[in-house]
């Protein structure tokens, strides 16, 4: 009976850290959007710009893993049927946070818009069980980069 206990207070205490860890991850998932909001990511191959630009590879990446009470509720809810949110909120942060990256890589390159951007994901670490155990994503586009237009001005000296 001992065994039992321990294994519910265990199965809290991941529970209780995971949500914790959870949401710290979504506020800074959210300070960061809040600050990286002005640079545009869109879909489509052209962008309209007044200036001329150049263009650079930018990548996003993320591994996320699932811990293992939402573990055991997918499992769970693999069972009965109907829709596994705690597989949802573990795509959302990993697509989220893959986004957030590849914005910071094109701030760093003085981009102003990400244009054609592609999301891919997979799963990874699958277990014999077949369970999910960790999400990569990885969201790379192309960062629009206005060229800097510098007016030099020849000044001669007269003798």
């Amino acid at each position: 009976m001992i065994e039992l206990y321990w294994f519910l207070f265990l199965l809290a205490l991941g529970y209780i850290f995971g949500r914790l860890s959870e949401a710290k991850h979504y506020r800074s998932i959210l300070a960061r959007e809040k600050s990286t909001r002005y640079i545009p990511v869109v879909t489509f191959r052209h962008y309209e710009m007044n200036v001329p630009v150049e263009c650079a590879l930018v990548v996003g990446n993320v591994v996320i893993s699932i811990d293992r009470f939402k573990q055991l509720l997918a499992g769970l809810r693999n069972f009965f049927g109907g829709r596994v949110k705690s597989y949802e909120t573990l795509l959302d942060r990993a697509r989220r946070e893959a986004i957030l990256r590849m914005k910071e890589k094109a701030i760093e390159l003085g981009a102003t818009a990400v244009i054609n951007t592609r999301i891919e994901t997979a799963s990874i670490s699958k277990g014999a069980s077949g369970y999910v155990g960790s999400v990569e994503v990885v969201v790379y586009g192309t960062a629009m980069i206005p060229e800097q237009t510098s007016v030099t001005q020849d000044t001669k000296l007269s003798v």
